[in-house]
């Protein structure tokens, strides 16, 4: 696993590659947009996703996915909802065998589908393993100490990637469960938006802690309903993400929440914003899923209200209020 190659030049896409070069690797960067490829080959930096980091003259940047497509090991780190696109360009390249870490967090929202999910329809010959946990990307970029998920049904390959690239301050820890940690890293999304509507309304610490700990019932139930173990949603990929996400305004989620709290539209919010914001998308998928499912999660089917079905906020917040008393429990509502 001496080469690495990354699809997708955003802002985590980019973290990785330093990360991955600090692991002694040789990286290729897929990046979409032709400036971007540009502008890290002739500057070494990208201004657009991840400004203020000098890059690692090794790191290549191209348009053309075939050059990462022959790597040892390739990340996808494009947006959720172009993963499926991205894998149906990148199959006519990859060779038999070659291991697929999905690093994107989200739920498609045309079918409903897990990314590990679309990757298996799409790259039937590829094993398969997830990268998620508690990750700023540009605490990533300047070497800060990280904790991360590394899923793999496969240990021997688990140890092998978690070997490829872990590094003193970029720590992976193995772990079996993939849909676990794709649920953990995609619901979380959406509550960190509630999160931010919480903050941004002035409700306060005791109410944002509440909706923590209540929207992670939600995402084990659901994770449990697809057959993870309740146990992967306390680790990184779970409680460590949704805390770090629905805390800190360096999320785009927990930002978005709160300009909404504060009384901006959604379109207002989205219009200023280059990078996606995944949790906007996630949410009706999430409730898609959940409803196919048979699993209540009223907190994330009131964000999903509010951000996609036109739902007033002062009256979602007042039907939350309202629900019945309930006991305490994955069970319990």
């Amino acid at each position: 696993m001496a080469s690495i190659g990354i699809v997708g030049a955003g802002a985590w896409g980019t973290a990785l590659a330093v990360t991955a070069r600090r692991a002694g690797r040789s990286v290729t960067l897929w990046a979409h947009e032709p400036e971007v490829a540009a502008a890290i080959s002739g500057s070494h930096r990208n201004p657009l996703y991840l400004p203020g980091i000098d890059l690692d003259p090794a790191i290549a940047a191209t348009g053309e996915i075939d050059r990462v497509a022959a790597a040892d090991v390739v990340l996808l780190v494009a947006p959720a909802q172009h993963l499926r696109g991205v894998c149906r360009s990148l199959a006519p390249h990859l060779r038999p065998g070659t291991p697929i870490v999905i690093c994107a967090k989200g739920i498609e929202l045309a079918t409903s589908a897990l990314m590990g999910e679309v990757v298996a329809d799409e790259l039937p010959q590829a094993p398969i393993a997830v990268l998620s946990g508690p990750t700023f990307a540009i605490e990533v970029a300047h070497g800060l100490p990280t904790a991360v998920t590394l899923a793999c049904s496969d240990p021997l390959l688990g140890q092998r990637l978690v070997e490829a690239l872990g590094t003193a301050t970029f720590r992976p820890y193995l772990s079996d469960d993939l849909v676990g940690a794709e649920i953990g890293g995609a619901v979380k999304n959406v509550l960190a938006i509630g999160c931010g509507i919480v903050e941004g309304k002035g409700f306060g610490d005791n109410a944002r802690a509440a909706l923590i700990t209540r929207g992670l019932t939600e995402i084990t139930r659901l994770a449990m309903a697809k057959g993870a173990k309740a146990e992967t949603l306390m680790g990184l990929s779970g409680l460590g993400d949704l805390i770090l996400t629905a805390s800190s305004t360096q999320s785009r989620n927990y930002s978005l929440g709160f300009a909404l709290g504060q009384g901006r539209s959604l379109a207002e919010v989205l219009a200023e914003r280059r990078a996606v914001t995944e949790g906007v998308y996630t949410a009706g998928a999430v409730m898609e899923l959940s409803e196919r499912l048979a699993v209540e999660m009223p907190l994330c089917a009131a964000v999903d209200a509010v951000i996609n079905r036109g739902a007033g906020l002062d009256s979602t917040i007042q039907g939350l209020l309202a629900r019945p008393f309930r006991a305490e429990g994955f069970q319990a509502s």
